[in-house]
Order: C-alpha cells, then sequence, then structure tokens
C-alpha cells in the first residue's frame, strides 16, 4: 500500500493559518493558552500544522465580537441575509477544491469523498439555507379568543456556541453556522483541535462573501478548556453539539447550569435490515458502501447487519469479497478507496475492539493494520457475535460490520431496536408493507428503505434516545435558533373588561 503523500503540500496550513488558528471579529489570530497542538496528516503520521491553542480569554473575545455584531446581523432583513448565503454558496463553490484538498489533508478521507460528498453537500447546504433564510414562519395572524388578534413572531435567540467534530469537520461547521445565521443569530465555533482547517476557511469564506465581522467566529481549543469555557459562557444563549454521548452528557450539565438552550447529535450504532426478499447484489453493496464511508467514522454508518436466515449466509460471503476488493491508499490517490483513521489512538481503540471480539465471535475478513507509517485499518466483517456483546453494542466508529442472522420480521426489528442508540437505520425488502412497517417501529431519527448514508438539505437529521436530540439541515432546524413569541392585540378599546371583575369588583 503506498501512502507516500507527496501531494499533502497541495494545501499548506502553515503558510495559510500563518497568524493563528483563531479567527475572531473578522481576522486570524493566535491563541492565548499557551499551549502548541499540531494537526498531524493520519495517512503519513506527519505534523502539517502547528498553532496555539485557544484558552478561556480568546473564547470571551470571540463571544464578545458575536453579541456586537449581533443586534446589527438579527436587524439585517431576511432577504439580505439569504443574498449574503447566496453568495457564500458562490465562494464555496468557486473554491471547491481547495476545501476539498484541506480536508483530505487533516482527515484522511479519499479525495474523491471529499469532492463528490463533503464539499458539494455543504455547497448545497448553503444554497439551502439562503433560501429558507427567506421562510422564517409563524402561525397565522387569527382572532382566536374573540376579543384580540394574535401572531407569532419568530426572533434571532443572540450568540450561539457550537461545538463540532472532527470526522466531517467542514460539513459540520455548516450544519452549525448556516442555520444559525440565517436565522439571524451570530456564532461561536469550536471545531475539533485535530481538524480545524476547513472550519478556519468556511468563516473566511463568509468574509468574502459580504457576512460582517463578528457574525462567524471560531475558536480551536481543547474541550476541557475552549469548549466548556463556550457551553458555559453566560452571553451564550444556546449550544449545539456533536460528538459522543459520554461528552454530550457533560456538555449537558453545563448547558443545563446556566439554562441555555441545547441540541445534541450524539452517538449511533444503525442496524441495516435485510429481509429474505431483500435485493441481495443491492444490499451488500449497499452494506460495504455504508460501514466504510469515511472509514466508517460516521454516526450514521452501517454497523449491525441483521439478515433474515435464508440470505444470510450468501449475504455473509459477498460482503467479505466485496470489502476485500477495497483499495486502501493515499487519500490524494485517484484510485484510492479507503484512507487512514483520524489517529493512530483511534485506530488503535478501533483494533483493540477487534480483538476483543476474536474471544467470543468470527473475523471473516479484516481486523488488522497494514504495513505502513499511516492509521489505516482494513475493512473487517465480524459474525457469531451475542447479541449483547460489546461489538455489537458498543459504538466502534471504524470499518467494522457485524452481521447477525434473525428468523422473524418480528424478531429483526425488536434487534434493530435493541442499542441504547436511535440515530439512524434502514430496511432493505421489496415488499412495500414490511419496509412500512419498519419505517413505524425503528426507534431512529432517520429510516432509509433499500438505501442507507444519502443526506439531504431539505430533510431533518437528529436522533432519538443516546443519540440526542434536535435537529441539524432542513428547515425544522429553526426550531432550535428562534424564539418564537406570541404577540396578542385588544380588539375592543373597552377600558373595563368581564374578566377583570374575577379579580375586582362584580359584574
Amino acid at each position: 500500500m503506498d501512502t507516500d503523500n507527496g501531494n499533502s503540500n497541495r494545501f499548506r496550513p502553515q503558510d495559510r493559518f500563518a497568524a493563528g488558528a483563531q479567527y475572531i471579529g473578522g481576522r486570524l489570530r493566535p491563541g492565548t493558552s499557551g499551549r502548541r497542538h499540531e494537526v498531524v496528516d493520519p495517512a503519513t503520521g506527519e505534523a502539517v500544522y502547528a498553532y496555539e491553542l485557544a484558552g478561556p480569554a480568546d473564547v470571551d473575545a470571540a463571544v464578545a465580537a458575536a453579541k456586537e455584531a449581533f443586534p446589527g446581523w438579527a436587524a439585517t432583513a431576511p432577504g439580505d441575509r439569504s443574498a449574503a448565503l447566496h453568495r457564500l454558496a458562490g465562494v464555496l463553490a468557486e473554491r471547491a477544491e481547495e476545501f476539498a484538498e484541506a480536508e483530505s489533508l487533516q482527515c484522511g478521507k479519499p479525495i474523491k469523498l471529499t469532492r463528490e460528498f463533503d464539499v458539494p453537500g455543504t455547497v448545497d447546504n448553503a444554497a439551502f439555507f439562503a433560501g429558507a433564510a427567506r421562510h422564517l414562519e409563524g402561525k397565522s395572524a387569527g382572532e382566536y379568543s374573540g376579543d384580540h388578534t394574535s401572531y407569532v413572531r419568530r426572533e434571532s435567540i443572540g450568540v450561539v456556541g457550537s461545538i463540532a467534530p472532527w470526522n466531517y469537520p467542514l460539513q459540520m461547521a455548516a450544519w452549525k453556522i448556516l442555520p444559525a445565521i440565517a436565522a439571524g443569530n451570530t456564532i461561536v465555533l469550536k471545531p475539533a483541535e485535530i481538524t480545524p482547517l476547513t472550519s478556519l476557511l468556511f468563516a473566511e469564506a463568509a468574509k468574502e462573501a459580504g457576512i460582517p465581522d463578528g457574525v462567524v467566529n471560531i475558536v480551536t481549543g481543547a474541550g476541557q478548556d475552549a469548549g466548556e469555557h463556550l457551553v458555559g459562557h453566560p452571553d451564550v444563549v444556546m449550544t449545539s453539539f456533536t460528538g459522543s454521548t459520554q461528552v454530550g452528557k457533560r456538555v449537558a450539565e453545563i448547558a443545563t447550569a446556566t439554562v441555555k438552550r441545547l441540541h445534541l447529535e450524539l452517538g449511533g450504532k444503525a442496524p441495516f435490515l435485510v429481509f429474505d426478499d431483500a435485493d441481495l447484489e443491492a444490499a451488500v453493496h449497499g452494506a460495504v458502501a455504508a460501514s466504510l464511508i469515511n472509514s466508517g467514522q460516521d454516526c450514521t454508518a452501517a454497523t449491525r447487519a441483521y439478515v433474515q436466515r435464508p440470505l444470510y449466509d450468501a449475504f455473509v460471503e459477498q460482503v467479505a469479497a466485496l470489502m476485500e476488493t477495497v483499495r486502501l491508499g493515499d487519500p490524494f490517490g485517484a484510485d484510492t478507496d479507503l484512507g487512514p483513521l483520524i489517529s493512530h489512538a483511534h485506530r488503535d481503540r478501533v483494533a483493540e475492539f477487534v480483538e476483543r471480539a476474536r474471544g467470543y465471535a468470527r473475523i471473516v475478513t479484516g481486523g488488522e493494520a497494514p504495513k505502513g507509517d499511516g492509521a489505516y485499518y482494513r475493512p473487517t466483517l465480524v459474525v457469531d457475535a451475542a447479541q449483547d456483546s460489546e461489538i455489537v453494542q458498543a459504538e466502534i466508529f471504524g470499518p467494522v460490520l457485524v452481521v447477525l442472522p434473525f428468523d422473524t420480521d418480528d424478531e429483526g426489528i425488536a434487534l434493530a431496536n435493541d442499542t441504547p442508540y436511535g440515530l439512524a437505520a434502514s430496511a432493505w425488502s421489496r415488499d412495500v408493507y414490511r419496509t412500512g412497517r419498519a419505517t413505524r417501529e425503528i426507534k431512529a431519527g432517520c429510516v432509509w428503505v433499500n438505501d442507507h448514508i444519502p443526506i439531504i438539505s431539505e430533510m431533518p437529521h437528529g436522533g432519538y434516545r443516546a443519540s440526542g436530540y434536535g435537529k441539524d439541515m432542513s428547515t425544522y432546524s429553526f426550531e432550535e435558533y428562534t424564539q418564537v413569541k406570541h404577540v396578542m392585540y385588544d380588539n375592543t378599546a373597552v377600558a373595563r373588561k368581564d374578566w377583570h371583575r374575577t379579580i375586582f369588583g362584580d359584574r
């Protein structure tokens, strides 16, 4: 496997962000924590960018910049905000290759994935929210009491403090920033300190598009320093967090203490339910693609395939054969299918899950790291595991698929629901009644039918149970980023109203 990433010099973050990795009030600046951090190319293990981490003082400065910018941005007409977001979509499209290269460099994603999935999805998301900014609707006005006219206003809520994960740095930055600013809020985003590059590029693109300084701010620091200070900041009125369920609980504790709004998109353990009348070839191809996307570092990735017994053996055989054709290599190579995991530490964590599973399950293919310097791990298929085993229940976040058989439809749906999570799922069948039942009874925020993974800007993304609450994307996300206000006018001009007599005097 050739991972001699000579192409990593296409995007030079040390030159591009020489001024620092904090974007506050419209300019780059260094952090003040006194701690240096390195962004490492996971394909080679080489440091590609070193910078000063943000500390609490940087968070304070970013929140102050956002607070100062809020009144003007909130008062901007929806049409003007929409025009700015349309310009942002144009800037992102013009600079698509730069974004793709930066994302591949810091994450190890194959360039074909960033060019064809991460970046186009982000451009589309910006275009969607450009349109949605003009449609912040409330309930229609009416005389609901008979004597009053009522209507609903949707108002901006203020400064949003959001935290994005490392697995989709660009898309998650967009999912946090776009609905917030489309609704007239300002934002301070903390990206993962190991993957800040495309968040910084996004903030610069916003400025280029004419979005005022202070509307979009980036603080790049560690979670316990910058992240917790941001969530607990008294001038931050809402927090959106995407990450693990464990960290999400800590975020909720801090946010609750300051009585702020909270949106959580947390872990997942998506079931892939294959009924015995499914198109086997489609299910096999779907399972391999959905379990290996982004090297399996996707909270909606297919991780548990439940296959009805008549198709089980053929499914396992064909998935293993297809996984063995997947090409690992240089993320910038045109032929590379699968890149490295985000870090060697994370690769080792994934490997430890598989090694423990050898004691109670069977590894059909994969289950090893190839030779070389990068944080790679081979596509891995596991069978013969018990439903209550660790590899079935825990979020592994790597290129690992476990397959289990089931007999009846009742059993399959029950197994699909048998984890604490509920982010995404899929059902595979030619029978509309079977899939209809699955979409009703599987407890997940998204249930695909005869596919698994596609997302679109117009539809909401969010989970049930331990996978969190609230929605990214779509106009449903405005429920998180706007305040609903009831306004009521008296229509009678009567000074002495009947209801006053319930408080004083006689009728």
